[in-house]
């Protein structure tokens, strides 16, 4: 991770975003995936409502981004709100920031306090090991996962995925199989060894689950929204900013 990079993070609306920004996001995607042609990358921006830009400071560019959209589901009976995460990239060198993920966090806690009455679940479909992991680490109810199954969950996948994709999603497998010319992340991306499933049962479940994300199939997943959920993770925000800072210092002690 770069750590001498100034990093913010904002969220823009998709009809505030220019047109050189726009250019700018496509070269970040296209470093990672295949089958990445503009053409197709701004017609699926322009069906998102926002996108969190991370911006290198110091460098003056885009380094990364994540898109948002807001979709109304039905659970218990009763409307509830889906935040729906597309695409999501940021270059490597700056992978284990938190910038992108706290501006996230603080956004879907801005949700839930503008509806407390209202269940709300973070929608999120993962062609990669490590977007499902921003969900096993850092959600306490979510689906799929290794370890339970939550039916109430799973019908809601099915509800979303049966809305937003339904010539692409494959019930039976609970996959969303897009087809050969989908974008797919590149060989050198995020790649997943037996020593890593062995390791790590989330990054074996996504990869059993999920066989063919190398041709750019997308697992979709779910995480309910919860006060203690968020409160999980700015804590580990918090501590993590800290045991930085630390290290910092007793690198410059020891300078």
């Amino acid at each position: 991770m770069k750590t001498n990079a100034k990093l913010s993070c904002r969220f823009f609306r998709i009809h505030d975003i220019s047109i050189p920004k726009m250019l700018e996001m496509h070269a970040v995607f296209s470093q990672y995936y295949h089958n990445a042609d503009l053409a197709t990358f701004i017609q699926d921006m322009n069906k998102k409502s926002g996108v969190f830009i991370l911006k290198d400071k110091t460098a003056g560019r885009i380094v990364g981004f994540s898109t948002w959209n807001e979709v109304e589901i039905d659970y218990r009976g009763k409307k509830a709100i889906g935040v729906f995460s597309g695409d999501t990239i940021v270059e490597k060198e700056y992978w284990g920031n938190k910038a992108m993920h706290t501006a996230f966090a603080i956004k879907m806690l801005s949700t839930k306090l503008l509806n407390p009455s209202t269940h709300v679940f973070w929608l999120l479909i993962s062609k990669g090991y490590k977007t499902y992991l921003l969900m096993t680490n850092n959600f306490q109810r979510f689906y799929p996962r290794h370890d339970q199954h939550d039916v109430e969950l799973e019908g809601l996948v099915d509800q979303y995925c049966n809305k937003l994709y339904p010539d692409y999603y494959q019930a039976d497998s609970r996959i969303l199989d897009f087809g050969d010319g989908y974008h797919a992340l590149k060989s050198d991306v995020a790649a997943i060894t037996s020593s890593m499933c062995a390791d790590n049962d989330n990054i074996r479940f996504f990869n059993e689950r999920n066989h063919e994300w190398r041709r750019g199939t997308e697992m979709p997943c779910i995480g309910e929204v919860s006060a203690s959920a968020l409160w999980h993770f700015f804590k580990k925000v918090t501590v993590g900013a800290f045991r930085v800072r630390k290290a910092r210092r007793l690198q410059k002690s020891m300078a």
